[in-house]
Parts: structure tokens; sequence; C-alpha cells
């Protein structure tokens, strides 16, 4: 069959109206892709062959109510390596191995990681400002020291537990913890283009994105107050051979903690070097312990607020015990203090008396004020790892509870807790916030060198 020269012709025409349209297509896309896309596709693209050495910020330093400093950064570089930039990786393997304190085989192993880059850790972590230069001196391809901090304590131990500890980049206990997010700030970098193998593009620059400094917290602590402290906790562990001493200092106007300590303590930038629960815990406000005569303040104060004593003209006999549900509840003091005034009762601390006060009062209304002075929950203090002491529920409350927490026995408080409730008992009856942050509940942040209220 043979095929006319018209439907040759036409079918030609079709194929070059359809290469036609194909190449118009092309084109079309070339243009939407360069000129609509092509801002943020060079975008992605550069981004993918860019590259990052780390600059880690300078943690916000710590400081007393007065400004002295008791937790600062220092600088200790880093040293990074750019696998696919360096050329002879035996070579620069020898010379960095001694200068950083690994062997030879292990710097070679981190060399010939296929990554962007790395850090030659552990011996090129935080290292002298002098190694950083002999590094830097040697001028070795694909080798980069980068700025980096580590935490320094000016006073050891001293408030160990109330300023915590860091990890590699976040406070992990106390207020390093608490307050991690503002003390932080933000890390910087270097950047770089490299190809798909991880060498630097020519004729590309390197971009410096400087780190944003974390901000100074200052807290409630009065450095000479707390030196005082520490001094005398260690007197009281070697006079008493004891397991635990705890100590706190507060203005009982404001709620501000202006010591606060405990031992056994620690070295917060060598915490390593002791167990766990010695730097996870901070005993002033972890610990629960039974009170005894100094929660005696509280039922005095219930007893005298509500009018069922009068101290000077009343008077009361103590043998020495009292009977009350089938026990008998003994006096500190054998053969018992006699016939006294309800301040002499008070002076004299007699548990007989405080168990009548806890009578009259009854065990609704004893209860109501203890839970008003804030124990049986966390006082809310600017640190973690609060604990919220024990109360009896009410309904357990029989005669011989009753009486027993009258004066300071079958409950338990934490230290904090109870300083806390002294500080409303003398203060007038106000309530008070615990706390470590000066000017809690108001900006406490501020820029080390600009000033800059957070």
């Amino acid at each position: 069959m043979r095929i006319s020269q018209v439907t040759v012709r036409r079918r030609l025409l079709l194929a070059l109206l359809a290469v036609g349209i194909g190449f118009t297509a092309l084109i079309a896309r070339l243009a939407y892709v360069q000129l609509v896309k092509g801002g943020k596709l060079a975008e992605q693209a550069e981004e993918s062959w860019r590259r990052q050495i780390p600059f880690e910020a300078k943690r916000g330093t710590i400081t007393d109510r007065t400004g002295i400093k008791l937790a600062y950064n220092v600088s200790s570089p880093t040293v990074y390596a750019v696998p696919a930039q360096v050329k002879d990786k035996e070579g620069t393997a020898s010379k960095l191995a001694p200068l950083i304190g690994m062997t030879r085989e292990k710097v070679l192993e981190l060399l010939k990681k296929k990554v962007s880059n790395v850090n030659l850790r552990p011996g090129g972590r935080k290292i002298t400002l002098e190694l950083a230069q002999q590094i830097r001196d040697l001028a070795l391809p694909g080798i980069y020291v980068a700025e980096d901090n580590k935490r320094f304590y000016p006073f050891g131990t001293m408030a160990a537990q109330v300023l915590g500890i860091t990890g590699y980049d976040s406070g992990l206990t106390g207020v390093e913890k608490q307050y991690n997010q503002l003390l932080s700030g933000t890390r910087g970098n270097i950047s770089f283009l490299t190809d798909a193998a991880g060498r630097q593009m020519p004729n590309s620059s390197e971009a410096y994105q400087p780190p944003r400094d974390g901000l100074t917290l200052q807290l409630t602590l009065d450095q000479k107050i707390q030196s005082i402290v520490e001094r005398e906790l260690d007197q009281a562990m070697l006079k008493y051979q004891a397991k635990d001493v705890i100590a706190i200092a507060m203005d009982p106007k404001t709620g501000e903690i202006l010591a606060m300590g405990s031992r056994p303590t620690f070295q917060p930038d060598r915490y390593q070097e002791v167990a766990p629960e010695v730097y996870n815990r901070n005993l002033p406000i972890w610990m629960t312990y039974e009170p005894g005569s100094t929660f005696k303040i509280i039922t005095l104060s219930a007893a005298i607020q509500e009018g069922k004593v009068n101290l000077k003209n009343e008077s009361f006999y103590d043998p020495g015990y009292v009977e009350v549900g089938g026990a008998r509840l003994r006096c500190w003091k054998k053969g018992g203090h006699g016939s006294q005034s309800f301040l002499e009762v008070v002076e004299n601390s007699c548990n007989p008396g405080f168990v009548a006060l806890g009578q009259r009062l009854g065990k609704e209304k004893l209860f109501e004020y203890i839970k008003n002075f804030g124990f049986g929950k966390r006082t809310g203090i600017d640190i973690g790892g609060e604990e919220n002491g024990i109360l009896f529920k009410l309904a357990n409350v029989g005669p011989v509870e009753l009486a027993t927490t009258a004066f300071g026995q079958g409950v338990s408080v934490t230290p904090i807790q109870q300083i806390s409730a002294v500080a409303a008992a003398i203060n007038g009856g106000q309530a008070v916030q615990a706390a470590c942050r000066e000017g809690l509940g108001q900006p406490g942040y501020r820029r080390d060198a600009a000033g800059d209220q957070a």
C-alpha cells in the first residue's frame, strides 16, 4: 500500500508540532525553575553544601546578691576535624596525637570517618589556650580549633548543691538546671561550602556567626554568710562525726535564702568523683525528718491566735507525763516541771503542756494551722528536687496522733518548710516564698556587658 505525499506531509507536520510543543514546555519549565524557583533552589543547594564548625556560647555567670561571682565560664577551646579536607591523615594524626594525649591510631580512626566534621575527643575537647595556639601554629589542613568554654567555681565546694552541676551543654541540677534556658545562650559557628566529598569549594569564603552569650543570674545568697555557714558545717561534721549536716539562713521578711548548704558535699566541676546521691540531692529541700520541739512554735502560734491560752496568768502542772488514749507520753525532763505558767511551759519546752494546747485546739484547727504554715506541700523554692514532707491524714488522727503532733512527733518535714514556717511565725504572720534568685517575680537576669534586662 502506497502512502500519499499528503499523508507524509501531515505526519511530518504533526511530528514537528509535537517536538515544538515539547521544546516549548521544556523551555517554560526551565524558565520557571530558573526565574521563579531559582533563588530558593540555590539556597537549598548551598545549604546542602554548607558545613559548620560550632562555637559554643559562653554560659551566663552566677553571682551572689552583691555581685561576687560564684560560677562562670573560662575559655577552653575544642579541636575539630573535617576529614575530607585532611590530605595527609597519617601525618596529621602523628602530629596531633602527642599534643592532645591520644593514641595515633585513635586520632587516625577519627580522621577517617565519613562525616562532615568530627570532635577529636576526649583529648581535643576543652584544652588549654596554650595548647590551642600550638595546634593553630601547625596550620594542618582540615583541623580547626573552635572556641569553647568550661565551667569554673572559684570557691570550690561553696553552695555546691544550690549552684548545681552542668553537663556538656546544659545544667543538670540546682540553679544551673532551673535557669538553664537563659544561662545557656545561643551557639555560634564558622560555616563554609564543600563539595560532595567534603572538600572546601574553591573561591568560597568562610562565614562566622558569633555565639550569643547567656545571661547573668544574681542569687539571694550572700557569699560572706555562706562562707560562715560552710565553716560551721565542716566543724559540726568533725565534732559530732555526723552522717549529714544541714544549714539554711533565710531573711524572714522576704523568704530570700542568704545561705544554704549541707554535708557531705562536692566540687561542682568534679562531681564525678563522688556518689550520685551527693550531687543529686539537695538535703535542705529534699531530706525529711521529725521536727520535734521546733514544731512547738506552730502549736503555740495557733493557740495564741485562737485565744486558747493565757501565757502569763494561766498555770499548768507537769508531773512528767500525760496519759492520752491509753498511751503515756513523757516529758523530756524526768519527774516533770511541776507547777508552772504557760509561759514557762514554752520556756521549758514541756511536752505535756503542748499536748494540752493541742487538745484545746482540736485536730481540725491544729492541722488547719499546720497546713497554713506550709507543711505537707512543697514551698515552691526555685531549685528542683524538693520533697513534700508527711502529715497524718485528718481522718487518721486520733487522740494520740493529735497529742504527738502538738509537740512535733509523728510528722515529717523538710528543713526548707521548717525555716519558712518559723519565718512566718516571727515576721508578723506573713507567709514567705522561699527563693534563691534575687528579685524572684521580677527581672532577675542581665547581660554581662550591656546590662540588658531579660
